[in-house]
């Protein structure tokens, strides 16, 4: 089958998601590295690159929508962790982090961590993580009311006459009200290349424990640990090893262009694994393609798609992303909630998650699932103790 217009548009909405809510911290790090505007750009092209080579790559080999993303916790790791540190010694730990990762994937134990994960925890670590997005759709009608209720009714209409095209639609016809409102700028969108700038690493104790460590921590339970359960909660079966061995991969060789760290991605994912992307769950792995083209094109140009993304309206970006994902967050709680036995521990999971509590430098993903692991895991001890409470009486 070939690719659909509900392919690009969700590809093009996952990058555009990515993008807007967290380059400003990517380039708040390069800042604090004391990184130069063309190291900076170079950064962006290492991290385009890596993205859009692991997207498409993954994607098309497994039959997933496995999307990859930079580890934005990371990024703000690096923000406050790099204040002092030359470049070359932020690079140096961006290879150690790299090489740490590849282990992890090598060795397989993160892989037997997420088996273990029963679906419902991850369904409701899921919801739990984009609920933000469904809260954002409606609190951006307080800004600009006539763009977010014409987005929504023309939301409500095309699930009923064009639902395969729905979102696209959505999005053409909000670009268009910008316009007219004068909601889109321009001013600052000046086409041009990025090129690449190597930085020979340097390695130090100091660094390595710092940043380095930290930033694989982060990287492993924010960001990989929530993208694989996305895929899980969507019904695949990703090749968690292979998956994370690649992505450390990526990062190792790209690290003295300035990719810092990507891993698997969970919003963006959850918007090429949804239904809106394609009915049929077997060819969305091709959104996940589209979104590694984007990707690359981000790259290429650097700052200059950086400008452009921040042309639309940002009420614009958080509405059509809440739309996207308004079918993935229902069907995620219904299947959180779906067992009446692991409904306590789910919910117990998707608060936590939700609440957006950080503790470590660590996010709420992580937290939610050990908090919801530690419910499930006394829930059942306690059915075991009843059990045998019952036989001896008997």
């Amino acid at each position: 089958m070939p690719y659909q217009l509900s392919h690009i548009t969700a590809g093009f909405v996952a990058v555009l998601v990515g993008f807007t809510s967290s380059v400003a911290i990517v380039l708040q790090a390069a800042a604090a590295a004391g990184a130069t505007p063309e190291q900076i750009n170079s950064w962006l092209l290492a991290l385009g690159t890596a993205m859009g080579i692991t997207c498409i790559g993954f994607s098309w080999h497994y039959r997933q929508p496995i999307l990859t993303a930079w580890s934005t916790p990371g990024a703000a790791l690096l923000v406050t962790g790099l204040s002092g540190q030359s470049i070359e010694l932020a690079t140096g730990a961006f290879v150690a982090a790299a090489l740490l990762i590849v282990v992890t994937g090598v060795t397989g134990w993160f892989e037997r961590v997420m088996n273990k994960l029963p679906y419902e925890l991850a369904a409701a670590m899921l919801a739990g993580v984009l609920l933000q997005f469904g809260f954002k759709l409606f609190l951006s009608i307080e800004t600009q009311p006539w763009l977010i209720v014409v987005m929504f009714i023309s939301y409500l209409a095309g699930k009923s006459f064009w639902p395969r095209f729905n979102i696209p639609i959505v999005l053409v016809i909000a670009v268009i009200i910008s316009g007219l409102k004068g909601l889109l700028n321009f001013s600052e969108f000046n086409p041009g290349l990025a090129t690449p700038v190597w930085v020979t690493p340097e390695f130090s104790w100091q660094t390595f424990i710092s940043v380095a460590v930290p930033l694989f921590i982060v990287t492993m339970a924010s960001q990989n640990m929530p993208g694989i359960a996305v895929l899980k909660a969507a019904g695949y079966k990703p090749p968690i090893s292979k998956l994370v061995t690649g992505t450390g991969l990526c990062t190792l060789v790209l690290a003295p262009l300035g990719c810092f760290a990507i891993n698997l991605a969970a919003i963006t994912a959850a918007i090429c694994a949804g239904k809106e992307a394609d009915p049929d769950a077997e060819n969305r792995y091709k959104a996940a393609i589209c979104a590694g083209i984007f990707y690359l094109l981000t790259g290429i140009f650097g700052a200059t798609v950086v400008a452009l993304f921040a042309a639309f309206p940002a009420e614009l970006v958080a509405a059509i992303a809440g739309l996207a994902l308004l079918g993935t967050i229902g069907n995620s709680l219904a299947t959180a909630l779906s067992s009446e036995s692991a409904r306590e521990p789910a919910l117990i999971t998707f608060l936590v998650t939700a609440s957006g509590v950080s503790l470590l430098d660590i996010g709420s993903a992580f937290w939610g699932l050990l908090a919801g692991g530690i419910a499930l895991f006394i829930s059942h001890q306690r059915k075991v103790a009843t059990s045998r409470t019952k036989k001896t009486l008997t």
